[in-house]
């Protein structure tokens, strides 16, 4: 599914570094000058939104720009400049708001690239996103996407028959899933109202809400019944990192569900713990975590590999870029055995880990095949209050050069967890197997 979309309040962010902001394009009036603040933030996750497993984000540099039309494009931004004078000079209908009627040129702009990664976000959904990056939001607590009519993961942006609102994955412990909700469910009505027309973003919004409030959620599940679902929202805060010891001691479980820089500190930490521990086998579950940071990516994957490519970054003019692995992981050695858990909630960030330790043939890949989301965003904070926007700055591929983009990452085991009874998992049980550690003392 993306954010899938990311979660119901927001994607999830990879760091790159920083693009020069384009000037932008200004009015009539020479001499005056004007800047956009460059977040440097890359988004590797679910849906362009606002991160929801990120915490801690850099301001880039504020860069005074000469403003006016590019002297060679004049030609092709004269009926820009046609409208807007007409609308601020000639309009009847009433006083013309510039800052409203600027913003909707950008969000405009941005919309006619039928990117569903790239948009423009208004000043509050622009902080709202920005709170979420912390890693604490008001939500339900799921990582939402979108499907296509025969359910299969879809791209689209907005809503409709063939483009469907779908839960990638409940948070755990969170509202979504006290109150029953499962990955793969379709959302045909938000508190009674259809979805349709409505852009992914619109609906997510829509979803979140100020703790302690309710939202009725219309649920498709499989071929049943439609029914409805009231869920309070709460304040979700993401637990990134968890450990535990399976096979009697001989197995080491990490689950991660972000790739904030904090994650990765705490992921480091518990390899690291567990290799200290004698644990020469480690499972580390990816599965439902829609993404983060790009640098958290390299760091996480650098905890096997200890040296070489984890992935390549490819911008709008094709140049290739190679992002190495960072020396002094913990868990480099070969004979350390490795299993990464995946499904169709496991994207970006989380992709360029599988797709490093796959391509490199450090990692067995057990589950199911992976969302696809091969592309970085880049967030751009505008001066005056104007919000920002985010947009796509370039495509990420496998250490092979492979780019996973709405392909996703097949497993080398495949494992169907339909069906499965409360309290099993037999992509756990399967990675075990293939370990061949036995399963006594498995919580």
């Amino acid at each position: 599914m993306t954010d899938a979309l990311p979660p119901d309040d927001a994607p999830v962010l990879v760091e790159a570094a920083p693009v020069p902001a384009p000037a932008p394009v200004a009015g009539p009036a020479a001499g005056r000058r004007s800047s956009v603040l460059v977040t440097a933030l890359a988004i590797v996750a679910v849906l362009g939104g606002s991160a929801l497993f990120v915490s801690g984000w850099t301001l880039g540099r504020q860069s005074a720009l000469t403003p006016g039309t590019p002297s060679g494009e004049a030609e092709a931004f004269q009926p820009f400049w046609d409208t807007y004078r007409a609308v601020t000079e000639r309009y009847a209908g009433g006083e013309v708001d510039r800052k409203a009627l600027i913003e909707g040129a950008i969000k405009g702009m941005i919309g006619s690239l039928d990117d569903p990664y790239s948009q423009y976000l208004t000043s509050e959904e622009f902080k709202d996103s920005l709170r979420s990056i912390s890693g604490e939001f008001e939500g339900i607590g799921a990582t939402i996407g979108t499907v296509d009519a025969s359910g299969a993961t879809s791209t689209c942006t907005t809503l409709g028959a063939d483009c469907r609102l779908a839960i990638v994955a409940p948070i755990p412990g969170s509202p979504a899933e006290k109150a029953g909700v499962l990955p793969g469910d379709v959302i045909d009505d938000i508190d009674g109202a259809s979805l349709d027309g409505l852009t992914v973003d619109a609906a997510r919004s829509k979803v979140r809400g100020p703790k302690d409030t309710a939202v009725v959620l219309t649920i498709q599940r499989g071929t049943e019944a439609p029914f409805d679902l009231e869920i309070v929202r709460a304040v979700i805060v993401t637990p990134e990192v968890e450990t535990k010891s399976l096979a009697d001691g001989a197995v080491g479980y990490i689950r991660l569900a972000g790739f904030s820089d904090h994650a990765a500190e705490q992921f480091a930490a518990a390899v690291k713990a567990a290799v200290d521990g004698g644990q020469k086998q480690l499972i580390v579950d990816l599965r439902g975590n829609p993404g983060g940071y790009v640098t958290a990516a390299r760091d996480i994957a650098s905890q096997f590999l200890a040296d070489g490519t984890i992935f390549w970054q490819e911008d709008a003019d094709g140049t290739l870029v190679a992002t190495v692995a960072t020396p002094g992981g913990a868990a480099t050695d070969p004979s350390i055995r490795l299993i990464l858990l995946v499904d169709g909630g496991s994207a970006s960030a989380s992709e360029i880990v599988a797709g490093a330790l796959h391509d490199r043939g450090r990692a067995t890949l057990v589950g199911s095949k992976t969302f696809g989301k091969g592309t970085v965003q880049q967030w751009t904070q505008l001066e005056d209050d104007s919000g920002g926007f985010r947009l796509t700055i370039a495509k990420w591929l496998t250490p092979d050069k492979t780019w996973v983009h709405k392909a996703g990452i097949e497993p080398d085991v495949t494992v169907d967890a339909t069906g499965a009874a409360p309290g099993e998992d037999p992509a756990l049980d399967a990675a075990l197997e293939v370990l061949g550690a036995q399963t006594t003392g498995t919580p």
